[in-house]
């Protein structure tokens, strides 16, 4: 039998989302200007509080729809946050969670309304509280996902070229990767369709493009298929 007990101090339960996009060159990171004290003027991730007919995962799912316009996205809950003093102005557990987002699909309207910006991975200005270590934890997650799961492919378009896939995994992971020994595994893999047609943006010759396939994906599973992006 549980017993228990009446809390006698006032707690707040919040989320805060790390929402990463790719623009064909940079890993970026979704930040906005905090409007409120404690940290006001101060870079922040987006975040709030649940309602009481939400749950965590949909309430960090309004909180990300409000500033990208986006939902049905890569959504993962990272980490509970809840040192006594991470926040000066109440005490406030966050719940974090992390987003991979088409960076040319979001509401800009909306991300201007918040007074947001998009910032590289590699320049992160100072960040209120502790969410820079909410930031640098969901990297290291993301990281790890990409390895062994075909999570980047949600930063990009449906349509792209090997280029743009070993450009994003580079900048996942800060590193330059050989352009051969990328291609030849990722081929290997035969979860990427070859399109009849050609991104032409770059070039006169221009690049094929590709498309993943989850179908395939689900089928070499069954299988007993492990997605090994070792870089």
């Amino acid at each position: 039998m549980s017993v228990f007990y009446p809390c006698e101090d006032r707690q707040l339960l919040a989320v805060d989302c790390v929402i990463f996009g790719f623009d064909h060159q940079d890993l970026k990171l979704l930040l906005i200007r905090r409007d409120m004290e404690p940290g006001k003027g101060m870079w922040s991730l987006m975040g709030g509080f649940p309602r009481k007919d939400e749950s965590l995962d949909d309430a960090a799912d309004r909180v990300l729809k409000q500033l990208t316009g986006l939902s049905d996205v890569y959504l993962e809950q990272l980490y509970a946050y809840g040192q006594v003093d991470r926040d000066p102005g109440e005490r406030v557990v966050s719940i974090a969670y992390y987003a991979l987002i088409r960076i040319e699909d979001y509401d800009k309207d909306l991300v201007k309304e918040h007074d947001a910006q998009w910032r590289p991975i590699s320049d992160i200005p100072e960040l209120v509280f502790d969410h820079r270590a909410m930031v640098d934890k969901a990297l290291r997650r993301l990281r790890r996902r990409a390895r062994i799961q075909p999570t980047g492919f949600e930063l990009l378009p449906e349509t792209f070229t090997l280029p743009q896939l070993q450009t994003l995994y580079e900048a996942i992971y800060q590193k330059e990767l050989d352009k051969r020994n990328f291609r030849k595994k990722i081929l290997s893999m035969g979860i990427l369709d070859k399109l009849e047609e050609k991104d032409k943006t770059s070039s006169k010759k221009g690049a094929w493009l590709y498309r993943f396939n989850q179908e395939k994906y689900q089928e070499a599973l069954a299988k007993g298929f492990y997605f090994s992006l070792d870089v």
